[in-house]
């Protein structure tokens, strides 16, 4: 009986960034139970984002791992318990939800999914050995870092096109690589590009993205593929920005009534419920996240609120 009472929890938090550690913040200084099962590194992306300079409050800018590292304090010193582990399955039982973890059957009365995304990668060489220093994935975070200096940017498709037409603000020519014959991006984005940025932005179609090349632990240039011509092409840069697409952390609910996006991002509702009654989702695993650390830490307060309505039985039904 002992053990079966250790495994019921008032809430449980898939995943330990900025979200859920700013929602455990919440509800442990209400003296809600959580529990927090993160199955990596303890602050998401964020924890392994190079620096900081858009996070409000941090006039100076901050290390990734430092902002995460003080959310993590934050969380623990009102009482979250964080274990490594993973969850694979969420069921609905009534009044407790039944997760299958790696740690055995855990049962809690409501849930947070904050396991977030990762952006794909193109897994060439140089990749991930400059990653935050050279290599990256958020223009908004990093773009800023290069102030008057050559880029390249990969991918085709909706998000390559606006994020490339952002780092125009501060890039002083990019080059934008397009593994394919035409883009994917929508034709008002194309129309967008050509009319307005041309100057600053040369696409590159047909030329695949080879390897990220670096002299000194510093990116100085890509090593491309053009396919009409079968040579390879050295392109200059500074540093390289991927767009491919995200892929968001929820292959466990693959089975699951809780629905998905058509990206496989989780759907909510005003209250950030998802279709299944209980369970709450926040940050960058939530349909129409912005994706950003200060976004995810305010939607990571709210689910919090949204889940203590819940458990003192004021709450909207779930999401249908």
């Amino acid at each position: 009986m002992a053990d079966e009472v250790e495994k019921k929890h008032e809430v449980i938090m898939i995943g330990a960034g900025p979200a859920s550690l700013t929602a455990a913040i919440y509800t442990t200084r209400e003296d809600i139970e959580t529990l927090l099962f993160e199955r990596g590194a303890v602050g998401g992306l964020a924890a392994v984002t190079d620096w900081v300079d858009n996070y409000p409050g941090f006039p100076e800018g901050i290390t990734g791992l430092d902002l995460a590292d003080a959310l993590h304090k934050q969380a623990e010193r009102f009482g979250a318990i964080i274990e490594l582990g993973e969850v694979s399955k969420i069921t609905d039982e009534g009044e407790y939800k039944h997760l299958e973890t790696t740690s055995g059957d855990m049962y809690a009365k409501a849930i947070l999914i904050a396991t977030g995304s990762d952006y794909k990668k193109i897994g060439v060489p140089g990749e991930m050995e400059y990653y935050a220093r050279g290599v990256h994935y958020c223009a908004t975070c990093d773009g800023a870092f290069y102030r008057d200096k050559r880029l390249v940017v990969v991918g085709g498709g909706n998000s390559a096109v606006q994020e490339t037409m952002f780092l125009t603000r501060f890039a002083s020519h990019i080059d934008l690589l397009v593994r394919g014959d035409k883009f994917r991006a929508s034709e008002i984005l194309q129309r967008e590009l050509k009319e307005k940025h041309s100057d600053k932005v040369t696409v590159h179609f047909n030329t695949t993205t080879d390897e990220i090349v670096a002299e000194n632990n510093k990116v100085v240039k890509v090593v491309g593929t053009d396919k009409t011509t079968g040579k390879k092409v050295d392109f200059p840069t500074d540093g390289v920005f991927v767009f491919v697409g995200l892929m968001p952390n929820t292959q466990f609910l693959k089975d699951s009534p809780i629905e998905l996006d058509a990206i496989g991002l989780i759907k909510t509702d005003q209250d950030l419920q998802t279709t299944m009654k209980g369970v709450f989702a926040a940050g960058d695993v939530r349909s129409g996240a912005t994706m950003q650390i200060a976004s995810a830490v305010g939607e990571g307060s709210t689910a919090a609120l949204r889940i203590r309505e819940y458990l003192e039985g004021r709450h909207s039904p779930a999401m249908k």
